[in-house]
């Protein structure tokens, strides 16, 4: 039975819209002029709270639109 994994979006591309990418022990700064109820890999919209993976590497997509950096996966 195969574990249900998020969805890969592979390499961000500079030309496409993409929310930032945070550390998850980064200090952000609340005076980023960020407000968004949505966050963006590649011009693709993802909610708030979803999973998706940048090769190996986990993105939550948080409040303000932000995506952090939580894990790296395996997915073999």
């Amino acid at each position: 039975m195969h574990k249900h994994l998020p969805p890969q979006v592979g390499a961000v591309d500079p030309e496409l819209k993409t929310s930032p990418i945070l550390d998850e022990d980064a200090e952000f700064s609340l005076d980023l002029e960020l407000e968004s109820s949505a966050c963006y890999f590649n011009n693709v919209a993802y909610p708030i709270g979803q999973f998706v993976l940048s090769g190996n590497e986990l993105l939550h997509c948080e409040e303000r639109g932000l995506l952090v950096r939580k894990d790296e996966m395996r997915t073999d």
